[in-house]
């Protein structure tokens, strides 16, 4: 099998690096050959002369280890590269950045070893202790990337990745409090932290408790015994904090200027209002998303189409699976196994496997009797 030109070693690099090896080996066999002579070992070698010998030993020696350590440095070198190439550049440069001051760090601290009088002693250590701290510092300015970039940013030119909403404190809009299911929201772990009430919120609230309006009465305290469950709630820290921009009069615009000025996220179930808070810059967590993208893959009275693969457990049952995995039951579908049917969802199913839906071929017409889930 041909290798791709991706992952073999430059032939150009290979014979540079074989050049400077033959080099180098053949200037050690030129100081050896003079050791040799100086030491009065001049018929070392009998008739031969032994500076051109130890230089053409030397040369050949170089040539055939260069060969091998060009191609195996190169090779080295490709494959860091593809490793460093899935690597994000901030992440690169935070790195750099941290070996930068791991190499200073050991050197500041290694440095007294000079003062040892052999230096074939001192210089291996000097070397140990600040290739070490070198790469603890890679590693460690990787890590703790965004904290490395938020230190020298400015000088950079790199800013550090935002953090996703759901890990900056939240402020809760009337809508979410009313709604009620932030507290099983809370409980799952999908959200935790603080969550900020604003006093304009509690002012709606309160309101709306005090409605002549039973519909809007019971919304109001629906939503304060939700932000009481909330606080005994272990998992959130709910913090009541004052309105500081009465000159806005709409509550929305009030919480879309909290979240900008503090860096906080808007937690709602408002569609517009999420537009609008991510129109004029703010983090959004918009709840309604987040039960549309959980909501079934189909719901009752809605036509799909489905490869039935095989017979269910009942007569004359068919079976068929959604794109998703979802098993689809068909009532009177038995007959039709191995074809693509068109059928009418009668109701799904949310077991502890997952969901199971219900249909019957839409021919049948709506008096196909629905299964009994077992």
């Amino acid at each position: 099998m041909t290798r791709s030109s991706r992952s073999r070693p430059p032939s150009g690099l290979i014979e540079v690096l074989r050049l400077f090896t033959v080099i180098f080996f053949a200037g050690l066999g030129y100081e050896t050959s003079r050791f040799f002579t100086d030491r009065g070992h001049s018929n070392v070698l009998g008739p031969f002369n032994g500076l051109a010998v130890a230089i053409i030993v030397g040369s050949g020696l170089g040539y055939v280890i260069g060969g091998v350590f060009g191609r195996t440095l190169a090779t080295t070198a490709d494959r860091t590269e593809a490793a460093l190439r899935e690597v994000s550049a901030d992440t690169l440069l935070a790195g750099a950045l941290g070996l930068v001051c791991g190499v200073l760090t050991g050197a500041g601290i290694a440095w007294p070893l000079f003062f040892v009088p052999d230096p074939l002693i001192a210089m291996p250590l000097f070397g140990v202790v600040v290739a070490v701290l070198g790469y603890l510092g890679f590693r460690v300015g990787a890590a703790k990337r965004d904290a490395v970039l938020a230190m020298f940013g400015s000088r950079t030119g790199v800013a550090p990745r935002p953090g996703a909403p759901v890990t900056l404190p939240q402020v809760v809009d009337s809508s979410v409090a009313i709604d009620g299911r932030i507290v099983d929201v809370v409980r799952a772990g999908f959200l935790g932290g603080r969550l900020i009430v604003n006093q304009a919120v509690l002012d709606e609230l309160q309101g709306l408790a005090d409605s002549g309006d039973n519909l809007r009465r019971a919304r109001g305290r629906r939503g304060l015994e939700v932000l009481q469950t909330l606080q005994r709630e272990a998992a959130v820290d709910v913090e009541a904090v004052d309105d500081h921009h009465p000159e806005i009069p709409e509550v929305d615009g009030k919480l879309m200027r909290l979240c900008l000025d503090e860096g906080y996220s808007l937690l709602t179930l408002d569609t517009n209002l999420a537009k609008a808070a991510a129109i004029a810059g703010a983090r959004v967590l918009n709840l309604h998303a987040l039960s549309l993208a959980l909501r079934p893959p189909v719901v009752a009275g809605e036509d799909v189409t489905v490869q039935l693969i095989k017979a269910g457990r009942e007569p004359g049952q068919g079976v068929g699976y959604l794109d998703d995995g979802t098993m689809v039951v068909v009532e009177q579908g038995r007959k039709l196994v191995g074809q693509d049917v068109k059928v009418r969802v009668t109701s799904v199913v949310t077991t502890a496997n997952g969901r199971l839906v219900f249909a019957h071929p839409v021919s049948d017409g709506p008096s196909a009797t629905k299964p009994v889930a077992r």
